[in-house]
């Protein structure tokens, strides 16, 4: 089983480290780590992939242990969530002349895009669901040799659903107060 992690640090040489460092010295594997800059240049986010099965420790352990750390601001768990997760690949791939046609019919079914055509091989980009990222590479074996670099996950904690039908009888309500007030 994996557990998916958002984390909220401070941009600061060294916090990276120490909180891989949490994750290792608990017998916790890395599966896949992505690191970036927010909005505000002192704020990185991390979006981290634990195999659980690989440690005797307790996950909720695990996330009480890294928000104990100086450089973490905030610590969600995206597990159990419908967290938005996407991955990147760029994936070349050796195709002959006759075989690019269908290539292109496969890639496009993914939604994938040509970044870069060569005499011999295409380079294409996807993003979207490991899952997805896993069946295309899959398929793309049958056309020749593939080469493959892959982001880690990224995810994010989907907004609440709302009930556009509650929301606009509220709005209804609010525009009949707004003109009451207007006619006293």
């Amino acid at each position: 089983m994996q557990q998916l992690i958002s984390l909220l640090v401070e941009n600061k040489p060294g916090a990276l480290m120490r909180v891989a460092g949490v994750l290792t010295s608990r017998g916790y594997n890395i599966d896949s780590l992505t690191v970036a800059k927010t909005l505000d240049p002192t704020l990185s986010n991390m979006t981290i992939v634990v195999n659980v099965e690989s440690s005797t420790h307790d996950e909720e352990l695990l996330i009480k242990q890294i928000k104990r750390l100086v450089d973490v601001v905030e610590v969600v768990d995206l597990t159990d969530s419908q967290a938005v997760t996407r991955e990147l690949a760029l994936i070349k791939v050796t195709v002959s002349p006759d075989m690019r046609p269908a290539l292109l019919k496969e890639a496009d079914i993914f939604r994938a895009r040509v970044v870069d055509a060569a005499a011999t091989s295409y380079t294409l980009e996807v993003t979207g669901a490991g899952e997805k990222l896993d069946a295309l590479i899959g398929l793309l074996h049958n056309y020749g040799e593939v080469e493959m670099i892959r982001s880690g996950a990224m995810a994010m904690g989907r907004s609440p659903k709302v009930d556009h039908r509650e929301a606009f009888a509220e709005a209804s309500r609010v525009s009949d107060k707004v003109r009451e007030t207007v006619k006293l």
